[in-house]
């Protein structure tokens, strides 16, 4: 089995609601294709580094994804007809890192050095 992280991003407009089926239509074909979904992250809206499609953001979705490479063949080629998508990649890794969550430790190091330099501005 090899192990793949997919990354989906979806266009801005994109409703939570639809995000939800989105990402259970790629569930179901990563598992219809004899694989498993190891993890799966929402990391939400966030700005793209150039206009896609007439897009400044874009909503992001990760898999981690253990199964066969024909797997990887199936799941691009419903998604390049996926209206509701921007772009997608897929990167085969040798192990995953299922304990950090970069988005999530980026906006939390974010608000503690916002109240580190508020206290030291009140301070002096």
């Amino acid at each position: 089995m090899n192990l793949y992280e997919h990354t989906i991003v979806a266009r801005q407009d994109t409703s939570p609601y639809q995000l939800k089926q989105i990402t259970e239509k790629y569930s179901s074909i990563v598992t219809k294709n004899k694989g498993e979904i190891v993890q799966t992250q929402n990391w939400g809206l966030l700005s793209l580094a150039y206009l896609i499609k007439k897009n400044k953001k874009g909503n992001y979705i990760h898999f981690k994804i253990k199964g066969p490479s024909s797997l990887i063949l199936d799941l691009e080629k419903n998604e390049r007809m996926d209206k509701n998508l921007l772009r997608y990649m897929t990167v085969k890794v040798k192990k995953f890192d299922l304990e950090t969550n970069y988005f999530l430790g980026k906006d939390k190091d974010k608000d503690e050095t916002d109240i580190t330099k508020s206290s030291k501005k009140k301070s002096n």
